[in-house]
């Protein structure tokens, strides 16, 4: 049984969330036409709220609905506390920081419920066993977990389904931030940023992974052990090793000349569907090519016709139409086909990646 909130509580939620949208009582009464006297009343719990009033203040503040109606996993509790101790409000990067949790929490709600309705079974979590503390151990995790997944040294094909492989579920939603996960229980979820680039996206889902893997300081494990921006560099070296490893990167290094080496490189970031940043990051890493040929190379980005030339095609990118993880969606689906949730939750769960229309037309068919 999902808990809910307190009138109180629901009252404190909509102070917190008015002051992370950047608004004044008076302000948000103005957006949902009501007295600046009612929300106040509203927010200390001395009034409350009908099921219309609160759908409106949940649009107008762009959170979800169940933020305002249900606390908080008790780890994105503490997640939030360790993040940033700071009154909601105070800075822009408190209120990003509490539209992310919120989201966060959302999407966690969402995989615990189709878990619990018995359409999502969860791979086990996959947590490197080794203690990291350095890039190289980060890159000997990332080599750990392909072999685990039986990926070898090819190319992902959907980072989305290897993270659910991985015990990982993955969203892209509208985040102030590009990504953020956690782990509760036997449940590991991540949302990453729509508004990044398609390309951006996949190596933000990749970290947000490395951040299972590895262990942090959001869940009991702790397999990272250094300050946070350390920990981040770490993270950030299995993100490169995982999409692409460095012993193929190794071959480019290999090349004759300048020219030959750009040419095999534009052709492998596009294989392995990695930024061009990421592809220089590891050919930097091998140690075989000089500090001016890395400039030339990081100032000159791949242009289309050198794609086409090195591959014969322009990569494709990966989450650029998908909004939940592959096995996230079959399980919504099995769900409505049992009639567990409706069309229009259907909907909600999927973040938009499918419509009410072509939900009504598959079960037409």
């Amino acid at each position: 049984m999902v808990e809910e909130l307190s009138w109180a509580s629901i009252g404190e939620r909509i102070r917190e969330s008015r002051a992370a949208a950047g608004l004044t009582q008076q302000a948000l009464a103005d957006e949902i036409g009501l007295e600046r006297s009612m929300i106040s009343k509203l927010e200390k719990g001395d009034r409350r709220i009908d099921a219309m009033e609160l759908t409106q203040i949940a649009r107008t503040l762009g959170f979800p609905l169940s933020h305002f109606l249900h606390p908080p996993p008790e780890v994105v509790s503490r997640r939030a506390a360790i993040a940033d101790s700071s009154e909601i409000g105070g800075s822009e990067a408190a209120r990003n920081a509490y539209r992310t949790e919120a989201l966060l929490s959302e999407w966690l709600r969402d995989v615990r419920q189709l878990v619990r309705v018995g359409v999502l079974r969860p791979e086990p979590l996959r947590r490197y066993p080794g203690r990291v503390t350095s890039a190289e151990e980060a890159e000997q995790a990332a080599r750990w977990l392909r072999g685990e997944l039986g990926l070898g040294e090819e190319p992902i094909d959907s980072v989305a389904d290897v993270c659910e492989r991985a015990g990982q579920f993955v969203a892209v939603v509208q985040l102030p931030s590009d990504g953020a996960s956690l782990v509760d229980g036997e449940i590991a979820v991540a949302v990453v940023g729509a508004q990044q680039d398609p390309g951006r996206r996949r190596s933000t889902a990749a970290h947000e992974l490395g951040h299972l893997v590895l262990g942090d300081e959001f869940s009991s494990d702790l397999g990272v052990h250094a300050s946070r921006e350390e920990r981040e560099r770490v993270v950030e070296a299995f993100t490169a090793e995982f999409l692409l490893p460095r012993a193929r990167v190794r071959d480019v290094a290999e090349e004759d000349d300048a020219l030959a080496r750009r040419y095999a490189l534009v052709r492998l970031a596009a294989v392995y569907r990695v930024s061009w940043g990421l592809a220089v990051a590891q050919l930097k890493r091998t140690g075989l090519v000089d500090a001016e040929e890395l400039r030339e190379l990081r100032g000159r980005k791949p242009t289309d016709a050198e794609f086409r030339d090195a591959v014969g095609w322009k990569p494709q990118p990966d989450l650029a139409s998908v909004r939940v993880s592959p096995r996230f969606a079959s399980a919504v689906m099995a769900a409505l086909r049992e009639e567990r949730i409706t069309p229009v939750r259907a909907v909600e769960l999927m973040r938009g990646q499918v419509s009410i229309e072509e939900l009504t037309e598959e079960a037409a068919d």
